[in-house]
């Protein structure tokens, strides 16, 4: 499985993720859930629509998969993401997104991907990326860990997936609304000794 995880949107290496998926690996399941919590619908809808577009514009086909729709089937969700070439997971809140993916079986199933080396691309950005990480500690100074839009039985998660030994910190020192917020995750990764790469909006990290 190879990683391709960005600071913010695609970021500058466009050329580098056709060249990932140049072999007719075009068909992209587009996962939005990391802004479950956003309650204008419209600011949402449109900016998931940009990132569509941006995907589409090199050269990808692409759908949203809600995996709401998937709560409690697993093997469904499985059997749906078989289908495709590219996992794109975009930003938003990192504890939202892990509680989905926990709910859907997602963090299992990228799991088994993942050790199975499967011939498929996770790519992403912010959020996206961070859940890949050991942990979200430090991330909770940027993202709120009592977001619970699934309701408020469920225990916020405070583990990552394991799938890369570090925290990507994004957002760092960019002209984004959260970069100041980044600032103090760094600080308490630092103080914590917990190991995290800081990426500025526009850098990549390429895992293949």
């Amino acid at each position: 499985m190879k990683l391709y995880l960005s600071s913010y949107k695609i970021g500058n290496e466009e050329e580098k993720l056709k060249e990932m998926t140049k072999n007719g690996n075009r068909k992209v399941a587009y996962i939005n859930n990391a802004l479950d919590f956003a309650t204008d619908l419209e600011r949402k809808n449109k900016s998931d629509s940009l990132d569509i577009l941006d995907l589409e514009r090199l050269g990808f086909t692409v759908d949203i998969l809600d995996l709401k729709q998937y709560f409690g089937n697993k093997e469904g969700l499985k059997e749906k993401l078989d289908r495709y070439d590219v996992l794109w997971v975009r930003g938003g809140n990192t504890f939202v997104l892990a509680q989905a993916m926990k709910l859907s079986g997602f963090d299992e199933i990228i799991k088994k991907y993942y050790i199975e080396k499967k011939d498929i691309l996770y790519g992403g950005y912010s959020a996206g990326a961070c859940i890949l990480g050991p942990t979200l500690k430090g991330i909770h100074l940027a993202d709120n860990p009592n977001q619970k839009p699934y309701g408020e039985e469920h225990q916020t998660i405070w583990e990552g997936l394991h799938l890369i030994d570090y925290v990507i910190a994004p957002h760092y020192k960019s002209d984004h609304p959260e970069s100041e917020d980044i600032d103090r995750s760094i600080e308490y990764m630092i103080e914590n000794k917990i190991l995290f790469k800081a990426l500025k909006d526009g850098e990549v990290i390429v895992i293949e």
